[in-house]
């Protein structure tokens, strides 16, 4: 049996130097994975990812210290360090989103938890790696080498994570694999220093044992990924996929049949309801006097909207913009989808763009009699940009002189500040706006917000097409707000100054 002391060989420095890459690149993906799981289920990335940044570098820092009172015995403390992050990383995600149905005390004291654990473990690393490499090299070649591995490693993990791990495996599954290569960093290490490991078979059972646990749960990632859906959304999931830009979910309730699309953990339409949301939000903007030749829809990729906006015969442009290509194929392709859409997006009047809606508005093209915005609600700052004095600015120079635009404005009884918020922002871009709200049972009370230029709207909306809920006096009684959901004074939300998702977050805690 060697001592600890005794030199290690170029062979072996080459593994070290190779382990400190995976390392920082296993480190930086746990740290990912725990920020955009808390983004999908909390909302408000910046606030989240501050946080688990935050918090996982002050761990890093505490497991270096904590590092100074560890014996000699570097590489048997190295590898009990990576054995301890494969268990605790891989199976970080589907713990988090077990969690989140229970109570949000329990999921946050989960969701720090972790934070600090890896956090720590991450932190003890680097000291007991760059001592170990400082007895082949000199010290400071030794601290050199090992951080800038540790930075490659770090960029070559958050690059993968959006580009590779999300879409292709998924939060739960990307956790798993993650796990599964610093399990694999540490056999390797056990089975290169086994002369260095008083018990080399232990360690080495150990790290067996969890590489065929997490070999498990990637092979069976699917049902656990459903077994985690089934507590997060209650019904049964009848499509589930992750792409590179959100979580699309599709579910059905067992007892009524109810089917709902969930993105990012937020519901965008109960079957049971959504024509009366996608009435209120076309019809109105639809039947005002008025040139409606070309129509522009920016987001709803589910083909809902532009199902109401064919009703219209004089119609002869729909553009509908959605980031997301696998959203524009599954209300295409999915039976369910499709059913409710009436096929709306093979309609030879419509054109869909798989592009960021402010990259689309920003470029030359035709002008739009009618702009309709179905966008998720501002919940983090990459949607903020979509209810922006800028945005809106972008599209007024895209409409015609009697062009008319429309946006879902979330509600003005849940997220009030927001609502007025987003009226105030385009009564600051548009000469006149409008104002109104519906009752959606799936969501409450719903609000929408029309805007024009030069000339005012009409006392009164007459209607000419089959609706199953709107009507003209539902509609004259939709501009009359109650006291607690009235106008109220906020700001216009623009990009340089993005307000309305810390509104969203605050009305939300009110």
């Amino acid at each position: 049996m060697k001592t600890p002391h005794t030199d290690i060989n170029a062979k072996q420095a080459g593994v070290l130097l190779f382990s400190i890459l995976i390392v920082a690149l296993c480190g930086i993906v746990y740290e990912l994975i725990i920020g955009t799981v808390s983004s999908y289920l909390l909302g408000n990335s910046v606030h989240q990812f501050s946080l688990t940044i935050g918090f996982f570098m002050f761990a890093m820092g505490v497991g270096s210290m904590i590092s100074k009172y560890f014996d000699d015995q570097f590489v048997r403390n190295f590898i009990f360090v990576e054995i301890a992050i494969a268990l605790v990383g891989g199976i970080c995600s589907i713990l988090l989103f077990i969690a989140f149905p229970m109570a949000r005390a329990l999921y946050e004291l989960v969701m720090y938890s972790l934070i600090l654990i890896i956090g720590a473990l991450v932190g003890m690393e680097i000291p007991i790696l760059t001592s170990l490499l400082a007895q082949k090299r000199s010290l400071k070649e030794s601290i050199a080498n090992v951080m800038s591995l540790d930075y490659v490693g770090a960029l070559i993990g958050s690059v993968s994570f959006p580009l590779l791990l999300l879409p292709s495996l998924g939060l739960v599954q990307s956790s798993f694999a993650i796990g599964l290569i610093n399990i694999l960093v540490a056999t390797i290490n056990v089975i290169v220093f086994r002369h260095y490991l008083r018990h080399y078979h232990a360690m080495l059972l150990s790290c067996i044992g969890i590489l065929v646990l997490l070999t498990g749960c990637i092979y069976y990632g699917t049902v656990l990924t459903r077994f985690a859906e089934k507590h997060l959304y209650f019904d049964q999931v009848i499509y589930s996929t992750q792409t590179p830009y959100q979580k699309l979910v599709v579910t059905r309730s067992t007892t009524t049949r109810e089917q709902r699309l969930y993105i990012d953990g937020h519901i965008q339409f109960s079957s049971r309801d959504e024509y009366r949301y996608h009435e209120y939000l076309v019809h109105p903007v639809m039947s005002i006097p008025g040139p409606r030749k070309n129509v522009l829809i920016l987001g709803g990729g589910d083909g809902l909207a532009a199902r109401e906006v064919l009703k219209y015969d004089d119609v002869e442009t729909i553009h509908l913009v959605d980031i997301d290509p696998e959203m524009l194929r599954i209300a295409n392709e999915l039976p369910m989808l499709r059913r409710l859409n009436k096929g709306s997006l093979d309609a030879e009047k419509l054109t869909a763009f798989s592009q960021d809606a402010f990259s689309f508005i920003n470029e030359p093209g035709i002008d739009y009699d009618r702009v309709i915005i179905d966008m998720p609600d501002p919940h983090n700052e990459a949607i903020n940009k979509l209810y922006s004095r800028e945005f809106y600015t972008m599209i007024k120079r895209r409409m015609t002189p009697e062009g008319i635009l429309v946006s879902q404005s979330s509600s003005p009884f849940f997220t009030r500040h927001v609502f007025w918020c987003i009226e105030q922002t385009l009564d600051h871009v548009f000469d006149n706006t409008l104002s109104y709200h519906t009752a959606l049972p799936s969501f409450g009370i719903w609000g929408f917000n029309m805007a024009r230029n030069n000339v005012e709207f009409p006392a009164d909306i007459e209607f000419n097409i089959e609706t199953r809920a709107l009507t003209q006096a539902g509609m004259q009684a939709a501009r009359n707000f109650d006291k607690d959901i009235a106008k109220v004074e906020t700001t216009v939300n623009s990009i340089m100054e993005p307000k309305l998702y810390h509104l969203y977050i605050e009305d939300l805690r009110r």
